[in-house]
């Protein structure tokens, strides 16, 4: 091979690419496209061979290669003219393949539809096609990029390719599959060449490689294979690349480090360093990490692509086993570094990590410093490996609740039912609120009503204290749910109660709530009324009553909060301070036991 370059350069000739010269002329060429093969070779051997075909795939996986070798097979001939018919297996050169391999053949024209968008071309090609091949079986029309016709140049064909002449046969190829009418697709033979697998590619390239006499590295051949994205083209053209530049320094091998600086890749064992220290929370190293990665010319977007493919390689670990580590990028070194640091992850970690890297990849793409996007995300990598995963919360805060009283089936109970047991049959656990009052919350937080209790105290510091008193004195709560409630009201209620709190807790908590007034159901006792009696029955206060069995309790205020009393228990000759409702309660305490 090297001495045919030599003499290809002493004869002046052109330089002929990788991706052109390896290009397959026959289906035992095709890789990674072993089903289609299958079919074809069903179908001919059958005699059901289809009048359209359509070859649909992304850029590089074969699709006008394909059809130019089914373009063959359509038109094959032995070497000696002996003729039995269309073939699959063509062994040998037969009398048409060369011509239709360059695309010179008078029978098998290609077309790009990309060029030739009008009807006028199309009317051209159906002009063609009643007149009979001139030297081959069949006229086979090669139409790539087909969904860049026109919707006039759709309709012109349709005719023509549900029933053309049993000479005629169409090979379409697109990229854009979903662009093409429904009326074009149920008149063909669907085939999807899928990305080729990188593990194929590799081995494709290696092939390609030892016949061009040029040593790889193994690692640079499987970064090739990632970076062409399932593209045979792509892969062969970086590989074109990386010998040229193999060339020019005239190493003895083109090395995996050579690769990764023309590519833009990322150290990989950088890469785990940069994970390591980021799931650490060491936010410090990991940016050291990124940055030194990104002077030697490493992509920020480039980065985070290879940690998503650790932390996929690690979940698949997890989740399947060790073996699953075979699957990996590339080495021994990779799959036991990934064993290793699988056992001390948990699959939540994993999760979370996952969903981290993707939306920082994202903003990355998006934002207009890559390197600060690619930062900010491993900044929140860092300060995310310190939270407790889900699983890891949800314990402790059992844990927590099962220490203090809080959450048993006891506790959420008693805060659900009405309130009718006397005081020796109620729970004497305190409900300790973990959440701090709304009023301690950022103005952009989300308020959380947990009962409705908590509306009780919302409206209060909405400044509210109308609506507080009524859903205090008025409202038999029946359920409560976030988002809804169904409740009964006094009869001294007004009648306008159930829409100014719907309209209320829309205007405070951003979302609507669905208020039910009900009549069938009890509920459970007012807000005032459990509250009062709580107090009443309180040790303290039965002392203080007995001391004073005259006093009323016209007011109750709580360390944290403060009822308003109810209007039925205001006196209207009450010495009140509006400036002082502690001294006001006081001086009509003591009027009524004749103390004042």
């Amino acid at each position: 091979m090297a001495d045919q370059d030599k003499e290809q350069g002493k004869s002046g000739g052109a330089y002929q690419v990788l991706a052109r010269k390896y290009r397959p002329q026959n289906f035992d060429d095709l890789i990674g496209h072993g089903p289609m093969v299958k079919t074809l070779k069903n179908a001919f051997a059958a005699n059901r061979i289809a009048h359209a075909y359509i070859l649909t795939g992304v850029r590089g996986v074969g699709k006008t290669t394909t059809a130019r070798i089914l373009a063959r097979a359509l038109n094959y001939v032995g070497p000696n003219g002996e003729d039995n018919g269309p073939q699959i297996d063509m062994a040998e050169e037969g009398l048409h393949c060369r011509a239709i391999a360059e695309s010179r053949h008078p029978d098998v024209m290609e077309m790009d539809a990309a060029s030739r968008t009008g009807v006028g071309d199309i009317r051209e090609l159906i002009e063609g096609v009643r007149y009979a091949p001139v030297e081959a079986r069949y006229k086979v029309y090669i139409i790539d990029e087909v969904h860049m016709l026109s919707t006039a140049a759709f309709n012109a064909l349709l005719k023509t390719l549900e029933e053309p002449p049993p000479h005629v046969k169409f090979i379409f190829a697109t990229t854009e599959i979903r662009k093409l009418p429904v009326t074009v697709l149920s008149r063909c033979q669907r085939f999807d060449l899928r990305r080729i697998d990188p593990e194929v590619l590799t081995d494709h390239l290696a092939a390609i490689a030892e016949k061009e006499n040029v040593k790889v590295d193994r690692d640079g051949l499987w970064m090739i294979a990632r970076a062409a994205e399932g593209s045979v083209r792509d892969a062969l053209s970086i590989l074109d690349q990386a010998m040229v530049q193999h060339a020019a320094q005239g190493d003895d091998i083109v090395s995996a480090e050579m690769i990764r600086d023309m590519l833009g890749l990322a150290d990989r064992s950088s890469v785990w360093a940069l994970l390591e220290a980021a799931m650490k929370g060491d936010a410090k190293t990991a940016l050291e990490n990124f940055r030194s990665q990104y002077d030697a010319g490493a992509e920020p977007a480039q980065i985070l692509r290879d940690l998503l493919d650790l932390t996929h390689l690690l979940t698949r670990i997890k989740a399947a086993g060790a073996e699953a580590a075979s699957h990996g990028p590339a080495g021994e070194a990779d799959a036991e570094r990934a064993k290793a640091m699988a056992d001390g992850l948990e699959m939540n970690a994993l999760t979370r990590l996952w969903s981290l890297l993707m939306k920082g990849l994202t903003e990355t793409q998006m934002a207009p410093d890559a390197a600060a996007a690619g930062e900010m995300a491993l900044i929140r990598l860092c300060f995310a490996a310190d939270l407790p995963t889900p699983d890891e919360a949800l314990k402790a805060l059992k844990k927590k609740s099962s220490s203090d009283g809080v959450g048993s089936p006891s506790a959420a109970q008693s805060e659900r039912a009405p309130v009718h047991a006397s005081a020796s049959e109620r729970p004497s656990a305190q409900v300790i609120d973990i959440h701090p009052p709304m009023s301690q919350r950022p103005a952009d937080a989300k308020v959380w009503l947990r009962s409705f209790n908590d509306v009780a105290r919302l409206a209060g510091e909405k400044r509210d204290a109308k609506l507080r008193t009524e859903l205090e004195s008025y409202v038999h709560v029946v359920s409560f749910r976030e988002g809804r409630i169904e409740l009964r009201l006094h009869d001294d209620a007004p009648g306008d109660l159930a829409n100014r709190l719907t309209q209320r807790l829309k205007e405070w908590t951003g979302k609507a709530w669905l208020v039910l007034v009900t009549s069938e159901h009890e509920g459970e006792d007012t807000l005032r009324d459990v509250r009062t009696r709580e107090v009443m029955e309180h040790p303290m206060v039965q002392k203080a009553l007995e001391l004073f069995p005259d006093a009323k309790v016209t007011a109750i205020r709580d360390t944290q909060d403060e009822i308003a009393p109810a209007p039925d228990e205001l006196e209207e000759d009450a010495p009140i301070d509006p400036d002082d409702d502690a001294v006001a309660e006081t001086v009509a305490a003591r009027k009524e036991t004749g103390k004042a």
